[in-house]
């Protein structure tokens, strides 16, 4: 049987194909079509199966990785929402935080509300902060709102009452209400999307969730249509933002949660590949077609968050905690109003896409000045299915950059590469050194299409002293979707003092999670013997405003004393300090429910001597100001055993990648075909 993870990109909608028996792995790309993904997804799916000579009925898995949700948050092309909160609240998602991130940067303005203020309906009713009844909901008001709404054209209502994670009750029958009114209107209740305290997150999320609903919906329908199409009889799973999957009722319930769905799972396989060959600390570095996404992976597990901005909207779900700049191949090279270069963040997508792909591209791009200076094929790539118009890339980077620079071309495509590299180091940096992290301890771990092309500058510009690079990098994401679980995020807040006696109530809220994680994994098919829960705890000392996060293994009456030690040694790890004098102040309950997914085992390269069909040629290649144009062999990555060393400079070409590896570095490939480039800290600048 074979499982297929697919990850639907900016450029390109990439596939990966498994055998559950062997291991073997089989990759595929093709162009992402971005008036319809899932016309991709079935294109791909039918390639893949037809190259293969794999019958459809041995398809026993297909996880799905999509930006659906965050095109439509970041276009800002959601539906049209109508919201119902309670009275005096109707502007708190304009007012937001009074926080201002760029003080003095006016050019940087707030996103516009997602539901423009007509649309903003109080209604009385009140709770206390406990969840007691102070005000009854005025059930009129609410049937009376949905007609206004419905007469409008509201196409989603988001419902978002005052400390309703304390008590649901208001929230659940204005939803029934609306549900009588609009039978066909998407309807997102914070309670359901996020029962937590901190009421502006609560309802950014929640609205957002309405905002993308209508249209995820209509996309998960033309998914499974063309699933359906292709004889396919599972029901797709679709990774979320915490790296995990879950079934497209889930999806389309919460889809908000789907906002880094392809990059979460590239960083969930990258660390699955690194615990395998025992790297355990990864800078993951995935560059596709128009971002650079960048996250930490410490002691073999990614890091997470629960809470982020997507396009300036705050989201708060559990996610793996990555950084997102738009510098990808696609990303087009300008000149700003004093002259000066700048490459982003505005990119060419995939239609038209960079001019040396020959779809109409008139803006020089990074990956124009990779042709340029022919560290990319300057012929053709994927394998001879895509033609490169290496003269027309030359060209617009002649026209657009050199000339007006006065620069001589190879200095102005470079130029382009450095200011990229700049980009992505200062986002590494984000991540880890300005976090306390020590990046001579991490190997940088480089995939998408365009990472193994820029890795080792970006490594030297960091001092990573590793690189390492996945087989079929460009896929990475479809990779990791193969190698995560079922799983969800289910959260509660109690703000109380943290104390032998509280702790009782702490055990009584985890009870509760555990029978909805049971309920959810009932729903999406898991066997019990496959479960498991991991439980966390946001705390905070009594003053301050903000938590850290104690990971706990168990959560009953015996654990409180290992909750104090983690929580002081998580202060510690945090902020540099624990005051045992303090009283500690308990905020929200977290509990992970994971369906344990059957995963094929990674496959090992065969090793042996370097066979003479490894070598495809020799093609000069500019390497910088020090070393300049370099004959460089280039090397079919396929065709390379493991056990092998090669010396820089070298290319490695493969369907879905090139890497690079610079004069002054060597190049070995691995057991399982990883291969791991050492720096010598030669720079070529």
């Amino acid at each position: 049987m074979y499982r297929i993870g697919i990850d639907v990109g900016g450029t390109f909608t990439d596939f990966t194909m498994v055998d559950e028996q062997s291991g073997a792995v089989h990759f595929h790309k093709v162009p992402s079509t971005p008036h319809d993904p899932s016309e991709a997804i079935q294109q791909g799916i039918s390639d893949m199966l037809e190259t293969h000579g794999v019958p459809v009925h041995e398809v026993s898995h297909i996880g799905h990785g999509t930006t659906v949700a965050t095109n439509l948050i970041i276009e800002r092309k959601g539906a049209r929402v109508g919201l119902l909160t309670t009275k005096g609240f109707r502007d708190v998602l304009e007012i937001g935080r009074q926080t201002r991130p760029h003080l003095y940067d006016y050019g940087v303005g707030k996103p516009p509300a997602v539901v423009p203020r007509q649309f903003r309906v109080e209604i009385d009713e009140r709770l206390d902060y406990t969840g007691a009844v102070l005000r009854e909901l005025d059930e009129a008001q609410v049937r009376d709102a949905a007609r206004a709404f419905g007469a409008a054209g509201i196409e989603a209502v988001t419902i978002c009452f005052l400390h309703s994670y304390r008590n649901a009750a208001h929230e659940r029958r204005a939803a029934e209400i609306v549900r009588q009114e609009l039978p066909d209107v998407f309807i997102s209740q914070s309670s359901e999307v996020l029962p937590e305290f901190r009421e502006y997150e609560r309802l950014s999320t929640t609205v957002l969730n309405a905002a993308v609903g209508p249209r995820m919906e209509r996309y998960l329908q033309r998914f499974l249509q063309r699933t359906r199409d292709l004889d396919i009889g599972h029901e797709p799973h679709t990774v979320h933002s915490n790296g995990g999957l879950m079934s497209i009722a889930s999806v389309r319930q919460y889809p908000v949660r789907t906002c880094l769905s392809g990059p979460a799972a590239g960083v969930v396989g990258a660390a699955a590949v690194g615990r395998a060959i025992g790297s355990l600390n990864l800078v993951t570095f995935d560059v596709g077609g128009t971002s650079t996404d960048v996250s930490l992976v410490c002691q073999g597990q990614p890091l997470f968050t629960s809470h982020r901005h997507v396009a300036g909207y705050p989201v708060k779900t559990p996610m793996v905690d990555i950084h997102v700049i738009g510098a990808g191949g696609g990303s087009i090279a300008w000149l700003d109003d004093a002259g000066a270069l700048k490459v982003g963040p505005h990119s060419a997508g995939a239609v038209p896409g960079p001019v040396g792909y020959g779809r109409g591209g008139t803006e020089p791009t990074i990956t124009d000045a990779q042709i340029t200076l022919q560290r990319l094929n300057p012929v053709s790539l994927l394998k001879g299915r895509m033609d490169v118009h290496a003269q027309a890339a030359r060209e617009v980077v002649q026209a657009r950059v050199a000339r007006p620079l006065g620069l001589p071309l190879e200095d102005a495509a470079q130029g382009i590469l450095r200011i990229a590299a700049a980009n992505m180091s200062r986002a590494i940096r984000a991540v880890s050194t300005e976090r306390g992290h020590d990046l001579s301890e991490f190997a940088l771990y480089a995939y998408g299409g365009a990472g193994p092309l820029h890795a080792v500058e970006v490594a030297e510009e960091c001092g990573i002293p590793l690189v390492i690079v996945p087989q079929e990098p460009g896929t990475m994401c479809a990779r990791g979707i193969l190698l995560g679980d079922i799983s969800f995020d289910f959260v509660r807040s109690e703000i109380s003092v943290a104390d032998p006696e509280g702790w009782r109530r702490v055990v009584s809220i985890f009870d509760e999670l555990r029978q909805q994680a049971d309920a959810w994994l009932d729903n999406e098919g898991v066997a019990p013997a496959l479960r498991r829960c991991r439980y966390a705890i946001d705390a905070r000392y009594e003053g301050q405003n903000f938590e850290v996060q104690v990971p706990l293994d168990a959560a009953g009456p015996q654990d409180y004393p290992v909750f104090a030690a983690g929580f002081r040694r998580a202060h510690e790890r945090e902020y540099g300090y624990a005051v045992d004098d303090r009283r500690v102040q308990i905020i929200n309950c977290r509990l992970q429910a994971v369906g344990q997914v059957a995963k094929a085992p990674l496959a090992r390269r065969p090793a042996g001597p370097l066979p003479e069909a490894a070598r495809l040629g020799e093609r000069r290649a500019y390497f910088g100001g020090r070393h300049g144009w370099r004959a460089s062999p280039v090397y079919d990555r396929d065709l390379l055993p493991a056990g092998i060393r090669l010396a820089g400079p070298a290319l490695i070409e493969e369907m879905s990648s090139t890497t690079v590896v610079g004069p002054g570095h060597d190049v070995a490939v691995d057991t399982y075909g990883n291969l791991l480039i050492r720096l010598q800290g030669d720079k070529h600048d």
